[in-house]
């Protein structure tokens, strides 16, 4: 199905600019789809939509071969150049359309309450400010929108989160495109507003020892009605 439309223009000066680790992502989420089973994980996430759906860090489009038929048209959003290029690649070949523009999730580019979903695919770790994004989300979503959620974050015993902390104190997201490991994306979404259905957490990889960037959460969300 023919792209809609395409960023075809460019800001003057992108929200974001991780050149490097944006290659680096590009390969190894590519690898990640079989070897971790990654593509069957975006299936479960994105089942059952319907109507029009933004992506909030939609990174190199790799959700985008698995939105349903019943998706009328999906508006991703990436600030970082290098990924949001990849995702426009992406998007020609998707079975929905889609548009790819820039934007920062903190300042949404788009109307409220014009959308029936919001998808936060792997995004929240790497926000500047979580609050203010999911107020974004929040003013996008019609009343009674859903969320979608897939995300990593906190997890494990206390010598586990002392040692998230750690990380995002000092290197890791100076090294890993700004992304944090201690985040807690179901209580950010809880103060946000929005009211929690069905999730599940898992480690990814499911084998072997479990690492600081291991704990996954997979679920739903909405807008309350009122």
């Amino acid at each position: 199905m023919p792209l809609r439309s395409t960023a075809a223009g460019k800001p003057a000066r992108d929200a974001v600019h991780h050149p490097l680790f944006a290659r680096y992502y590009a390969r190894v989420s590519v690898a990640a789809e079989t070897r971790m089973g990654m593509g069957g994980i975006r299936e479960r996430l994105l089942a059952g939509l319907s109507g029009r759906v933004l992506e909030v860090g939609a990174g190199n489009g790799l959700n985008f071969a698995h939105y349903p038929g019943t998706v009328s048209e999906v508006v991703g959003i990436e600030p970082e150049r290098t990924l949001r290029q990849l995702a426009v690649d992406a998007a020609v070949r998707a079975g929905v359309p889609v548009d790819v523009v820039p934007g920062a999730a903190e300042a949404l580019p788009v109307k409220s309450e014009a959308f029936d979903a919001v998808v936060l695919s792997l995004v929240l770790c790497s926000v500047r400010d979580v609050p203010r994004a999911l107020g974004e989300v929040r003013r996008v979503l019609r009343p009674g929108g859903e969320v979608r959620f897939f995300e990593h974050g906190r997890g494990g015993g206390r010598a586990m989160t002392a040692t998230q902390r750690a990380l995002d104190l000092t290197v890791w997201p100076r090294l890993n495109g700004g992304c944090h490991v201690s985040r807690d994306p179901v209580a950010a979404l809880r103060s946000a507003g929005f009211e929690l259905g069905p999730y599940r957490s898992f480690l990814m990889p499911d084998k072997g020892p479990a690492l600081p960037m291991s704990y996954c959460v997979l679920g739903t969300a909405w807008r309350p009605e009122a």
